[in-house]
């Protein structure tokens, strides 16, 4: 039985070829819009190499390039919540206000992460 769908995005393969293309979308408007995204970019694209040579197992080498991800996303989420915010209203709002922090505060966890992941790999390649 075929059930017919009204998603814009069309179905099956259609779809996920579709969110590929609006992801891709979204990795350039924050690559050209947003400057703490770029940052982190260029910092995860150049502790990636690092990795290799910190890592003391495959978990562990795991466990550091997922805290760039995780870093990565953070930011991603914090700045999309910022432009829909954004679009809302550019007067101070405090909700609106109270998101933004929020999400600031999700990047602030994340890197957190990253720093206690990577601080524990430089300590033990240190010792």
């Amino acid at each position: 039985m075929h059930i017919s769908s009204n998603k814009l995005n069309g179905t099956g393969w259609r779809r996920i070829a579709k969110a590929t293309q609006c992801s891709f979308q979204g990795f350039k408007a924050a690559w050209l819009f947003e400057s703490a995204f770029r940052q982190e970019l260029v910092l995860c694209a150049l502790l990636l190499p690092c990795s290799l040579i910190l890592k003391q197992s495959a978990f562990h080498w795991l466990a550091l390039i997922i805290s760039l991800l995780f870093l990565l996303f953070a930011e991603m989420i914090n700045s999309a919540l910022e432009a829909l915010a954004d679009s809302v209203s550019l007067e101070h709002h405090p909700l609106i206000g109270r998101a933004k922090d929020m999400g600031s505060s999700g990047v602030f966890i994340a890197m957190v992460i990253a720093l206690l992941v990577w601080g524990e790999a430089l300590w033990r390649y240190m010792l």
